[in-house]
């Protein structure tokens, strides 16, 4: 008896160890840090399956932990005490309730609501990653166009035009809201079983979601509160937790405001619900969106791989404040010190420098012969994409004219290169703050003082096209160089110091060509920019040099790596593929007073806008694809000032002549010389007959033939003084002055009146 009691014994150890075995496997097994580790669903498809309560994720387990001790859950970390000084915020009750009325959350604009961080503190079930240690996760790429239509799917719409692919953040509407290009994905019905998905199309760590409402000059429609779910399937969901219950995210408390809302923990999943419990009273079931999430690494996906884009120039990639800008600016004339000049061409209304960079072989100088050129970029503050592809191209231009790149050097040595990467740092400042996803669609459009330096200029269309329907003889308003008028001159005018600045900079320098660097938009803009009908608010513009513009907006727009795709999306509303992606301003839509129009109109230059990107603020993880994108067309642009024809005019002496006019026959606008007499007229390949004029100079004309190959045709004019001309400089010459003939007769008819009176 005691023999079988102690072989029943020795089998039930034995048993015990078996056990202890598997279970002790199983958990070293945990140890790995695999990402794939997630919570097991059923693949019953969710309409057949029972009610019940979905458990949350949880995160591996840490080695040596047993299945057994998953329920008592150790102690929650206690974070540092600079974070939970940071945290003052009201009770999570108070901030998130179950069942929020509709129509009564609000959040501040810029700012991360702490629905997710105190939902995470009171739920003791779950650990909380603090902000201190948590990884950042940037945006899926909604808004940059990234995610595909074909990810996003939703429960119902109300209409086409109101579908999924329509619920991006920032997007907007077009001019009829009831077309295909409404601003906002809107349900079919208001209840609690709509729902809006985005397909990441691999494993993802989701860890937020931002929220706005639709994009209407006539509805109000926004979410107020909201679910989360993840999915692996489509078919199986989970809804992020707040305890024991299903968590309420606090949404919008109006339609523009972009509402940043973190999960307690990181969800790994494939796809991610927003599914909407509260909305606007008056309104429906509207929203817009951004999900935040790091894509897991999948060295087994070839097509992830193949489409994913690097870069190899090793240049600064991140978003600068007006002081690490100049600091950039620093280091990159301190390693090109002999090509490189920092200056600044005024201050913003807050005091700021408005910096700019030259880049030539000789900095601080006009040489004769040489075009000057300019880039300038944030003309509207929280249009930055444009202000760090400057930035960049600064720092690419140095580098590469170090490394003797054949290409760089000669565009440096023959070209006077001006950068200036912020015309509003004052609205930089405040969309900066912001953030790059949380400040809408204009926080820090206009300056400080509420302008919009992009339509601030003077209004010399008007002046001109009067003129011509006047029909003046001869012409009191030349086809250049139209004077700025007075009223715009004096101080009460709303003009922006800014605005003012850059008038005096293109005054002071001779450009050829320029661009300035805009975002919202994948196009490139020519003038003119306003309609010449009264009343209309779009019809085709076009200057006297509108073939040239066109060439010039195609050399960007065809060397852009995504502007001339057929197959890519729309930005918002407009389509301008059937142009290359070029369009002329008017035709879009009109402005009076815009910067390519006074740049024609009052000065020799030539200048285009460009609009780099969909996204006006992209992510810091965005910056070396945009680059990618925009690289050559930044240095093929700047190339074309070099199309054309180009000379001196000088007097029989050899001595340059200021402000003589080069008229093109066939082509009703005018340029000047320079100082020196140099002067660069754009042209298209083909033969032009040219003439040269200056006041006290007989005319000369000639036949000038434009190449297709890089680089202007030479051709320059040496002009001889008329006889009036001659007489004059030679009376001055002896200290007398020419006679004026009308005032002898006058003096003449006047002393025989005397006489007989």
């Amino acid at each position: 008896m005691a023999r079988r009691g102690a072989a029943a014994l020795a089998l039930a150890l034995a048993l015990l160890a078996v056990v202890l075995a598997g279970v002790g496997a199983q958990g070293a097994a945990l140890q790995v840090p695999d990402y794939y580790v997630q919570e097991t669903w059923s693949r019953e498809p969710y309409y057949g399956r029972r009610e019940q309560k979905p458990e949350p994720f949880s995160p591996p387990l840490p080695a040596g932990t047993r299945d057994g001790e998953r329920e008592p859950r150790p102690p929650e970390p206690r974070p540092p005490k600079k974070a939970t000084k940071l945290k003052k915020a009201p009770k999570r009750d108070k901030l998130v309730p179950e069942t929020p009325p509709p129509g009564k959350n609000s959040n501040r604009k810029g700012v991360r609501t702490k629905s997710s961080e105190k939902a995470a503190n009171d739920d003791h079930s779950v650990p909380v990653a603090h902000d201190d240690v948590r990884e950042s996760c940037p945006p899926l790429g909604l808004e940059t166009l990234k995610i595909t239509d074909f990810q996003l799917h939703a429960s119902t719409s109300k209409r086409y035009g109101l579908g999924a692919h329509r619920g991006r953040l920032n997007i907007q509407a077009g001019i009829n809201e009831n077309d295909f290009y409404d601003g906002a994905w809107c349900a079919g019905r208001n209840d609690l079983r709509q729902w809006i998905e985005v397909d990441a199309r691999r494993l993802t760590k989701f860890t937020g979601v931002i929220t706005q409402g639709r994009n209407s000059l006539w509805l109000s429609d926004w979410v107020t509160s909201f679910k989360v779910m993840v999915s692996n399937d489509s078919h199986t969901w989970v809804t992020v937790k707040n305890g024991s219950g299903d968590m309420i995210f606090e949404g919008n408390s109006e339609k523009e405001i972009p509402v940043l809302n973190e999960l307690p923990v990181p969800m790994v999943a494939r796809y991610i619900r927003v599914n909407p419990q509260s909305w606007f009273d008056n309104g429906s079931i509207c929203m817009r969106l951004e999900i935040l999430g790091c894509p897991l690494p999948d060295p087994n996906n070839y097509y992830h791989r193949r489409n994913e884009m690097t870069t190899t120039d090793d240049l600064d990639f991140k978003h600068h404040s007006h002081k690490e800008m100049r600091q950039l600016m620093k280091v990159v004339n301190e390693m090109c010190p002999n090509i490189t000049r920092i200056y600044n061409i005024g201050k913003s209304h807050q005091g700021l420098k408005l910096y700019a960079v030259e880049i030539s072989d000789h900095p601080g100088e006009h040489e004769v012969g040489e075009p000057e050129f300019h880039y300038i970029a944030g003309a509207h503050g929280n249009e930055v994409l444009g202000r760090e592809l400057t930035l960049l191209l600064m720092q690419f231009l140095c580098q590469e004219y170090l490394a003797g790149n054949a290409r760089i050097v000669r565009l440096v040595e023959e070209t006077r290169i001006h950068i200036l990467p912020s015309l509003n740092p004052d609205g930089y400042e405040k969309a900066y703050e912001g953030g790059s996803e949380l400040g809408g669609w204009s926080l820090g459009r206009w300056t400080h003082d509420g302008i919009d330096i992009n339509n601030n200029f003077p209004d010399l269309n008007t002046l001109l096209w009067e003129a011509e329907d006047r029909q003046n003889i001869p012409r009191k308003v030349p086809n250049h160089y139209i004077a700025i008028p007075e009223w715009f001159l004096s101080e009460n005018a709303t003009v922006a110091v800014e605005t003012r600045a850059v008038i005096a900079w293109m005054e002071k320098i001779p450009f050829v060509l320029g661009g300035n660097l805009q975002g919202g938009e994948l196009v490139v803009v020519y003038p003119y920019d306003m309609v010449r009908s009264l009343w209309k608010t779009q019809e085709p513009s076009p200057t006297p040099d509108d073939h040239v513009f066109r060439w010039l907006a195609y050399s960007y727009a065809s060397t852009h790596r995504l502007m001339t795709d057929a197959r890519r999306r729309v930005c918002h509303t407009e389509d301008f593929q059937k142009e290359d992606g070029t369009v002329n301003g008017a035709s879009w839509h009109t402005v009076a007073g815009s910067l390519n129009d006074f740049s024609y109109l009052h000065t020799n230059c030539f200048e285009l806008s460009i609009y780099v990107g969909c996204d006006k603020f992209p992510h810091e993880s965005e910056l070396p694809e945009e680059w990618e994108n925009n690289r050559e067309s930044l240095i093929v642009f700047m190339e074309q000032v070099h199309r054309g024809i180009k000379g001196v005019v000088r007097d029989s002496h050899g001595k340059g002549i200021p402000n003589a006019i080069i008229s093109v026959e066939g082509i009703n606008h005018d340029i000047r010389t320079a100082t020196d007499g140099d002067y660069w007229r754009l042209l298209n390949p083909g033969e032009y007959v040219v003439t040269a004029k200056a006041e006290g100079f007989a005319s000369s004309t000639k036949n000038c033939m434009v190449g297709y190959d890089m680089g202007a045709t030479k051709c320059d004019f040496t002009l001889s003084k008329t006889n009036l001309a001659r007489i004059r400089e030679i009376m001055e010459k002896f200290g007398k002055q020419p006679i004026s003939l009308p005032a002898r007769r006058l003096k003449l008819r006047g002393r025989k009146r005397r006489q007989r009176g």
